[in-house]
């Protein structure tokens, strides 16, 4: 199943990278940059209480948003993104009004992606029925039978998720050529020396 570009332009994009304390540092800013290279609007939104949040390898970061301020309309952003670290991963499921929207985004078509832990949301919500994914190895075992496909980055429609930390590059620039085309995730990616 294919799935339309979200925008006409890389700049005409909005992308959330949605933090839980105990992100994964590298999958969390690795996907910021690559988007914003190209000149993506990204907002590094919070679902802590605060803007200040931890990664699992305790870098702070301080988002430019929090959904507990109520400055997030996570229905406003034409991609969201979710990095992984098992506690990343587990505040990130405590967040109602994102469980919320990822449900209604899947369904819409719109565009969602999950790295290493945080495909586990998906699947915990029945997102994955009927999909393919890819997460951190031994994260599927929550997976519907014959969702898992042992593959660095997998892409089914609207959906894209990778495998882990090491995996952060090209699944970003996934998310990038979903968003933008593939002539411009080629484009950054020859930037970055990644091809």
């Amino acid at each position: 199943m294919g799935c339309a570009m979200e925008c006409k332009a890389a700049e005409d994009c909005r992308v959330a990278v949605m933090l839980g304390e105990g992100f994964e540092t590298i999958e969390a800013l690795t996907s910021v940059d690559v988007l914003r290279r190209a000149g993506v609007e990204v907002v590094v939104a919070s679902v802590m209480p605060t803007r200040e949040v931890a990664s699992a390898q305790g870098v702070p970061v301080t988002a430019d948003a929090a959904v507990a301020d109520g400055d997030v309309d996570l229905g406003g952003f034409d991609a969201i993104i979710l990095p992984g670290g098992m506690g990343g991963y587990e505040n990130l499921s405590a967040c109602e009004p994102l469980r919320a929207a990822l449900a209604s985004r899947l369904e819409e078509g719109r565009l969602v992606a999950a790295i290493c832990a945080a495909p586990m949301l998906l699947a915990h919500l029945g997102l994955l029925d009927g999909r393919r994914a890819t997460c951190y190895p031994s994260c599927e075992d929550v997976f519907p039978a014959g969702a898992y496909q042992p593959d660095d980055v997998v892409r089914d429609g609207n959906l894209i998720t990778g495998s882990g930390p090491a995996k952060s590059l090209p699944f970003a620039l996934a998310v990038l050529e979903a968003l933008a085309g593939k002539d411009v995730a080629v484009q950054v990616a020859s930037g970055m020396l990644a091809c």
